[in-house]
């Protein structure tokens, strides 16, 4: 499995790229934090500053829950719940 991690401040997100199936909602509800890569996979977006909304409700809107909020300051994960 693939994983690729960022941190954006409280939040650590991570995209599990075999569960990505391209359905770009998150890309709709952050396009200032992902992108598709040629392979049609969700990644992230070079210099991104993402708002904690945006990670949640991208996070949120995934079907197949690929991608992982941790909240840095308490260690949880908040999405997927």
């Amino acid at each position: 499995m693939a994983v690729t991690t960022q941190t954006y401040g409280k939040y650590q997100v991570s995209i599990e790229s075999d569960k990505c199936i391209a359905a770009g909602s998150c890309i709709k509800k952050a396009p200032g934090l992902w992108e598709l890569n040629a392979e049609n996979i969700a990644v992230f977006k070079a210099g991104a500053n993402p708002t904690e909304e945006e990670i949640l409700e991208s996070a949120k809107s995934c079907p197949t829950k690929a991608i992982i909020v941790v909240d840095t300051t308490t260690g949880q994960q908040v999405w997927p719940m």
